[in-house]
C-alpha cells in the first residue's frame, strides 16, 4: 500500500456482532451457491413471462393490428378503427417496444454482471481478502464482490420494476397518459403521468358499487 495514500486498516474478523452465531437457518452467507441459483431461477421465470406478454401486447404482427389485419376485419364486417388511428398506435407501441427491450437488456446485463462479480468473489475469496487488508479502507470497498452484487442487482431490479409498471400501463391501454423520462442510459428511468387519469372507469366502478 503506498504511504501517500491514506487508508484505515480493516477490523479483525469476529464470530458475531452481538454474540456467537447460533442460527441453524440456511443463510445465503453460508450457502451462496444455493442463494444465487434460486434467485436467478425465479428472476428468469418472471422475466421470460414478462417478455412474452410484452411482445404479444405491443408488437403489431402478434396482436394482429397491421394494415392487412385491418382490411381483413373490414371484409368480415367487424368493428375496425381508422387507418390513421391504427398507424398511430402501431408506431407508438413499436417505439415503446424498442425502449423496453433496451431496458430489459440493460437490466439483464447488470444482473449477470453482478452475478459474475460475486462468482469471482467466491472463487478468489482468500486472495481478495488479502488485497482488501493490504489496501485498507475505503479502497478495499472496491474489492467487495458481494457488495457489487447487491448494487448491480439492485439497479437491475429497479429497471425491471419500472419495466413492469410500464408494461402494466400498456396492458391497461393507458400509454398516452404516461411518459417514460430516461434522458440517458446512466440515469434512472422514471414513469410519470402526463395526462389526468381518465375518470370513466373509476366513476363507473364506484357507481356499480
Amino acid at each position: 500500500m503506498p504511504q501517500w495514500l491514506p487508508f484505515v486498516p480493516y477490523p479483525a474478523a469476529k464470530p458475531g456482532y452481538w454474540s456467537p452465531v447460533t442460527s441453524t437457518l440456511n443463510w445465503c452467507e453460508e450457502d451462496p451457491v444455493f442463494h444465487q441459483n434460486a434467485y436467478a431461477l425465479l428472476t428468469t421465470v418472471i422475466v421470460l413471462r414478462s417478455m412474452w406478454i410484452m411482445e404479444v401486447t405491443l408488437r403489431p404482427s402478434l396482436r394482429k393490428t397491421t394494415e392487412e389485419d385491418r382490411l381483413e376485419r373490414q371484409k368480415k364486417g367487424q368493428p375496425t378503427p381508422s387507418k390513421e388511428r391504427w398507424h398511430y398506435e402501431n408506431t407508438r407501441d413499436v417505439k415503446t417496444l424498442k425502449t423496453m427491450w433496451f431496458m430489459v437488456v440493460y437490466g439483464l446485463t447488470m444482473f449477470l454482471g453482478g452475478f459474475f462479480i460475486w462468482f469471482l468473489d467466491n472463487q478468489f475469496c482468500p486472495t481478495l481478502r488479502q488485497w482488501r487488508r493490504a489496501v485498507g479502507l475505503p479502497w478495499g470497498v472496491l474489492l467487495e464482490g458481494h457488495g457489487w452484487w447487491h448494487l448491480m442487482t439492485g439497479i437491475g431490479a429497479y429497471l425491471y420494476i419500472v419495466w413492469g409498471i410500464w408494461l402494466r400501463v400498456c396492458l391497461n391501454d393507458h400509454q398516452d397518459e404516461f411518459l417514460l423520462k430516461w434522458p440517458h442510459f446512466y440515469n434512472f428511468p422514471e414513469l410519470v403521468r402526463v395526462q389526468p387519469e381518465s375518470g370513466h372507469e373509476n366513476g363507473s366502478s364506484k357507481k356499480d358499487l
